[in-house]
């Protein structure tokens, strides 16, 4: 075992873990039809019999796993961090849990001299050409379609069937019914729309494009892409005048509260950005100037599992599946892994870095602060029951004091090093 983790061996006896499994018990009701009983209200034994005791077992392994870790930690007075790596060594009805948890111990970190940092702040300044660029995105929200027998111009819109190939076999994906292509818009694909200026409805027209080199599918970056296109129809846009009737539409009552507005939200986004690039270069600076003792392999496991559901989840938002990204990458999962070794390294003392500033300049999280982020939690989530149940325990509430004491830092360290 390194000297910078210890392994826990824990003990739960069946009467401490009761009462987990009778709550177990009342969830798995409420999502199973127990007969003869209302959602959630079926008797402990009812559950037992129809669903087995293995699986009420199953329902509250974390609950047991997370309360009793907790209860460990404490009892044994150890600083740790971060997440514990769980190995369940015995689980049978009626008789003991067994688990072994590997925790990080907290590192002894050496904060840089704050006086030696300094990061400046951009401050870009929104200009009248900001506002104006966001009044044309916006005209070009609102057109009018209209139809038409000629050729398509830059200003038009095509409505048209694609097939792809590479060395002239269909790709897979690479096929689009009433692929709508506006001509005056960067494609996804670099030349794509160019292509298709000139053309008119029937057209039937055959092409070749380079794929970029940093193109998301690596197999296709930078090859030659064969297209076979039919043209549907060619629409001419017609997009509204940027006058008071349009700022009416948008629930202005005229075009200068509409220029004021997009002028208050566009300043108000750059401010953000700007805090956000000043936060990491804070962060960035002062651990490249700190001290570190070893930092706990169990630590950055922790960090890089963390970054790949993140990864997963950014993802699933785009609707691409993580087993297709894979594919394309031609990665496994445990190459990802490796990939996030720099920034979970970076990601994991920028937290070490956080928390001793809090510890030296006495930065604390008092119990009205928990109590004011647990209520704007519970009204963000008061339809959503297992989120609301979380809040109950121990280890979710010092999850968030420390989110309340991360932003305190971050706050006490731009006062210390930003420069305006």
């Amino acid at each position: 075992m390194e000297k910078s983790q210890v392994e826990l061996d824990i003990t739960v006896t069946p009467a401490d873990y009761q009462l987990d499994l009778e709550n177990a018990a009342v969830r798995l009701s409420e999502r199973a039809a127990i007969k003869g009983f209302r959602p959630g209200k079926a008797p402990y034994d009812m559950v037992k019999q129809q669903l087995g005791e293995i699986k009420i077992i199953e329902e509250a392994m974390q609950e047991i796993v997370e309360k009793n870790f907790f209860k460990a930690v404490q009892e044994e007075k150890i600083d740790t961090i971060g997440m514990p790596k769980i190995t369940i060594e015995k689980i049978a009805p009626g008789n003991d849990f067994v688990f072994k948890a590997i925790v990080a111990l907290m590192p002894t970190v050496k904060v840089a001299d704050l006086s030696t940092i300094k990061v400046k702040k951009e401050g870009k300044e929104i200009t009248d050409k900001d506002v104006e660029d966001v009044l044309n995105n916006l005209k070009k929200m609102q057109p009018k379609e209209i139809i038409k027998n000629g050729v398509a111009t830059k200003e038009d819109k095509v409505v048209v069937d694609m097939e792809m190939f590479s060395e002239k076999v269909p790709l897979e994906g690479g096929q689009a019914k009433n692929h709508q292509v506006y001509l005056n818009e960067p494609h996804y694909i670099p030349g794509f729309a160019e292509q298709l200026i000139g053309v008119k409805k029937a057209d039937l027209k055959e092409f070749t494009l380079k794929f970029p080199k940093e193109h998301y599918q690596p197999h296709l970056a930078g090859k030659d892409v064969d297209f076979k296109i039919t043209v549907h129809d060619v629409y001419e846009l017609q997009y509204p005048e940027l006058d008071e009737e349009f700022a009416k539409t948008l629930g202005q009552e005229s075009m200068d509260k509409l220029k004021e507005l997009i002028k208050k939200n566009l300043t108000e986004e750059a401010k953000h950005k700007d805090d956000q690039k000043a936060e990491v270069e804070i962060f960035e600076k002062i651990v490249e100037a700190s001290q570190f003792d070893e930092i706990p392999e169990v630590l950055i496991d922790s960090e890089k599992h963390k970054m790949f559901h993140e990864l997963k989840h950014n993802l699933e938002h785009q609707g691409i599946e993580m087993e297709q990204y894979l594919k394309d990458l031609k990665k496994t999962e445990e190459e990802i892994y490796k990939d996030f070794a720099d920034n979970a390294d970076k990601r994991v003392k920028a937290a070490l870095i956080s928390r001793q500033v809090a510890l030296e300049n006495k930065i604390k999280v008092e119990q009205a602060d928990i109590d004011k982020e647990v209520e704007l939690i519970k009204q963000t989530y008061k339809d959503d029951p297992a989120t609301l149940e979380n809040l109950n325990k121990p280890e979710v509430l010092n999850m968030i004091a420390t989110t309340i004491q991360n932003r305190k830092v971050i706050v006490f360290l731009k006062e210390k090093v930003l420069q305006e």
